[in-house]
């Protein structure tokens, strides 16, 4: 890899991106983030997270690129599926849906390389994450990077930047469906 090779980082939130974006600077790359979380139920909740990202990157000197909230986009991506249990269907909608706006901007950026810091949490599946990527970098022609930012203490490290920049910590994933299993 070259160093300061260009990667997009797509981030949930800014408690979750804190570890991957260190990671990845360690590993040369030139990080820049993606908040892109149209699956957040309200404007407020997307601003509250969204001042977090901004904290984050600022303090890890990253640029920070936002998606405009569309709230409709989710819910026509999932529509049919909102009785479904967290980690279910819905949820891998969502993911596929914030995945494939990634894949977007990098063609649009000329960036050839994702990843997502949705992996981070132990509530998210690796695997279903990394394949969903896969099939969207393939049908992009990029690279989608499945790193597991939960090894040697991801989630640690990255519960620990947040504390340490006094983040907004967030009670659910964000999407007013799963306000009723949290």
């Amino acid at each position: 890899m070259s160093v300061n090779k260009k990667i997009l980082l797509h981030a949930c939130c800014g408690i979750c991106s804190g570890y991957p974006i260190s990671l990845l600077k360690d590993m040369g790359y030139e990080v820049i983030v993606y908040f892109c979380n149209p699956n957040l139920d309200t404007i407020e909740e997307f601003n509250r997270r969204l001042e977090a990202q901004k904290t984050v990157c600022e303090h890890f000197g990253v640029e920070l690129i936002v998606e405009e909230y569309r709230h409709s986009e989710y819910l026509k991506s999932i529509n049919g599926l909102e009785n479904e249990p967290e980690r279910g269907k819905r949820c891998e909608k969502c993911i596929d849906l914030r995945l494939q706006l990634a894949g977007v901007k990098c063609k649009k950026l000329g960036i050839n390389t994702f990843t997502t810091s949705l992996v981070i949490s132990p509530h998210k599946d690796f695997e279903k994450i990394s394949k969903l990527g896969q099939v969207v970098a393939d049908s992009f022609q990029i690279e989608y990077l499945p790193l597991n930012f939960r090894k040697q203490d991801g989630f640690l490290k990255t519960n620990n930047i947040s504390k340490e920049l006094n983040l907004y910590r967030q009670s659910y994933c964000g999407c007013e469906f799963a306000k009723n299993f949290s």
